[in-house]
């Protein structure tokens, strides 16, 4: 406690009533919440089972949990450490036949239930399904019911399909007795809602509630936290205006407003001092964000000195502004001779990437894109799993689902619905209930065939996958269901051969896999239904690479060198998000930006930009005029002053001497 500075040990201490910590970017707010859980459980006689810490992503909660753990001498057993839908989820299957559910209900990713609205739609157009899906998924998120007359006045077609194929979406999903993500949160603030007994439980349960980046809640979240906390509000929220940048996902900065109107005796406390940048990069970042319109005032300062000048660099185009940047970051590596790690390339929007990652190819320079598409999330690999899957664990219901529909064997939507209503009637799985005679009797005599065979080939090759050698069993199965016959069948030729290629490449990793570790094909599957996107991305992160990555995704990170690319009108700001009137959340994100960097910030912006196989001209962004010219050095463009030929030539000759160096040491 003794490191931490006033305004910290005001909030970890504070327990006389709902507490709101305003906490700036770098400002320790994840220490705030981790000693105060410890202040509770050491000092103020709450069981660790009583307080419950909640965030958004996994690896947010990892983290609170690893530095919980520390500080509680690991005496963290029952502690709810956990992101909102885990925690949603845990409400869910406790309380699962209040709501009509088994408790161990299936929970439909994204491609599932994009599966279930191709049916109800009678599409398959992919853009427009997906726009549907984001339509409904904000309905959700806003706790808009689907049988809510009025409440949606439809205007475009995509929402008028959207809300006519709702309510029929919802019953669809509790036939199968599945939720999918977004019913994680908004189904345990209905129910507790409706339920006072069960919402009186669950706060007896959790007598002290945190919740990490309240301002990325949205209206479904705070309902949650609202029915959670009860009248008695024992909570801290931490969180900070300024950082609201998810906004296009249901986000809402007002939530954070909400709260010292909706509750009068709300305390707040400001953290103002940063621990992560030099006063020049905080202070053209107070410069930026000081034009949006803040509810919470707040200043960042800084003992970490003045550092470098933040610079920006006008070019030519991009593939001038990629090939300059690329160059900086390599000298900038020799003559500090650092880690790669310690620079990020950050950007608006992914397609800005490629030409970066062109240049630092051709100058050998590792790099890792920050969430990068997975290859174990692409269509046709998560179709072969779901067979692994269910192999492995016949009551998996969203597997059944997938398999049974690729490739197509005579069983429709119709008949999916009538099995997963039987089997939440029965409260088995979905392949349980396909072998009952009650099932059978409310199918057609096609239908119940159909499912007979599929049923009857699963057991058959559950038997091979038990003794059979692992990649000899893959192949035989990718034989059995045809499914490079269903690509071509499907797809046009060139997107079914990368499909295939793709397919062909996860059976020879999964027979290299299997030969290597000597598994069996159950024993593989379920090692690679662990392997999520997520993990994928923090191994990525301790890899000694440059970060390219945009800036939604390096929110919450820190590096010591930032390049700070495409900073122009049109980008940042988007060009939407000028025209919709977002321009304060675009103002936000490049605050994040800036706040990302610890010792050097470089941004770039161009006089042209190469787009869709046309030239195009374009304009510095408005936040680089607003970031002031104190500790701003600019290169290129009229202001540029003009060059100490002297020192660049004592540099080149620096750089120089460093490179034969290495080459010596490389020969040695």
């Amino acid at each position: 406690m003794r490191s931490l500075n006033p305004e910290q040990r005001e909030a970890i201490h504070y327990l006389d009533g709902p507490l709101l910590v305003l906490a700036g970017a770098g400002s320790g707010k994840t220490r705030v919440i981790t000693e105060k859980i410890a202040y509770l459980v050491n000092s103020c006689g709450f069981a660790p089972a009583e307080v419950a810490a909640i965030t958004f992503t996994n690896k947010a909660a990892r983290e609170m949990k690893d530095r919980a753990g520390k500080l509680l001498s690991g005496k963290v057993t029952g502690l709810q450490i956990s992101t909102f839908h885990a925690l949603g989820m845990r409400i869910l299957r406790e309380e699962a036949r209040a709501l009509g559910y088994k408790p161990n209900f299936s929970i439909f990713d994204a491609n599932d239930c994009l599966n279930v609205l191709a049916e109800l739609a009678a599409s398959v157009d992919k853009g427009k399904l997906r726009l549907i899906q984001s339509l409904i998924s904000r309905w959700k998120n806003a706790r808009i019911l689907s049988d809510a007359p009025g409440a949606v006045t439809p205007e475009t077609p995509a929402e008028k399909l959207a809300w006519q194929i709702y309510p029929s979406y919802e019953a669809t999903l509790r036939a199968y007795q599945a939720v999918d993500f977004d019913d994680l949160i908004a189904l345990p603030g209905m129910l507790l809602e409706r339920e006072p007994a069960l919402a009186e439980k669950w706060r007896r349960r959790f007598r002290y509630v945190l919740i990490d980046e309240y301002q990325d809640t949205n209206s479904g979240q705070y309902q949650l936290l609202w029915q959670l906390t009860g009248e008695r509000r024992q909570f801290t929220a931490v969180g900070d205006d300024d950082q609201s940048i998810y906004g296009w996902r249901g986000a809402d900065i007002a939530n954070l407003r909400r709260l010292s109107v909706e509750i009068p005796n709300l305390k707040v406390i400001k953290l103002e001092q940063n621990y992560r940048s030099t006063t020049r990069i905080l202070g053209v970042a107070n410069n930026v964000i000081s034009h949006n319109e803040n509810f919470f005032e707040k200043k960042l300062w800084s003992n970490m000195g003045e550092g470098d000048p933040v610079s920006v660099s006008f070019c030519a185009d991009n593939a001038q502004e990629a090939d300059s940047v690329v160059k900086r970051l390599v000298a900038d590596h020799l003559l500090r001779r650092g880690k790669w790690s310690d620079y990020a390339i950050l950007y608006r929007s992914n397609h800005l990437a490629r030409l970066f990652e062109e240049r630092l190819i051709e100058e050998r320079v590792p790099y890792f894109i920050s969430g990068g598409a997975s290859f174990f999330d692409k269509a046709e690999i998560k179709d072969i799993l779901a067979y692994l899957r269910l192999l492995s664990n016949p009551e998996d219901d969203p597997a059944f689902i997938r398999a049974v529909s690729v490739p197509r064997r005579g069983i429709g939507a119709s008949t999916l619905r009538a099995l997963g209503a039987y089997a939440g009637e029965r409260r088995i799985s979905i392949f349980s209930a396909a072998g009952e005679m009650g099932a059978s009797a409310r199918l057609t005599q096609a239908s119940a065939e159909a499912l007979g065979n599929f049923c009857a080939f699963l057991r058959n090759f559950s038997l091979k996958a038990r003794a059979g050698v692992a990649g000899e069993v893959l192949e035989a199965l990718l034989e059995a269901i045809g499914y490079e016959r269903f690509l071509y069948d499907h797809e046009e030729e060139r997107i079914a051969a990368a499909r295939w290629a793709n397919v062909l490449e996860f059976r020879d990793w999964f027979q290299k896999k299997s030969g290597e570790d000597g598994k069996t094909l159950l024993e593989l599957a379920q090692t690679i239904a662990l392997m999520t996107m997520i993990e994928q991305n923090e191994n990525g992160e301790e890899q000694d690479a440059v970060r390219l990555s945009t800036l939604h995704a390096a929110k919450g990170l820190e590096y010591p060198h930032v390049f700070l690319v495409g900073v122009e009108e049109g980008i940042l700001p988007h060009r939407e998000a000028v025209e919709s009137g977002h321009i304060e959340e675009e103002r936000r994100l490049m605050y994040v930006g800036i706040t990302r960097a610890r010792r050097t910030l470089h941004i770039s912006c161009c006089a042209r930009r190469r787009a869709r196989h046309e030239v195009v001209a374009v304009k510095p962004s408005r936040f680089i005029e607003e970031m002031g010219k104190e500790g701003v050095r600019i290169r290129g463009g009229k202001d540029e002053p003009l060059p100490d030929q002297a020192a660049r030539a004592a540099k080149i000759q620096g750089l120089r001497a460093i490179l034969a160096q290495n080459r010596t040491r490389q020969e040695e």
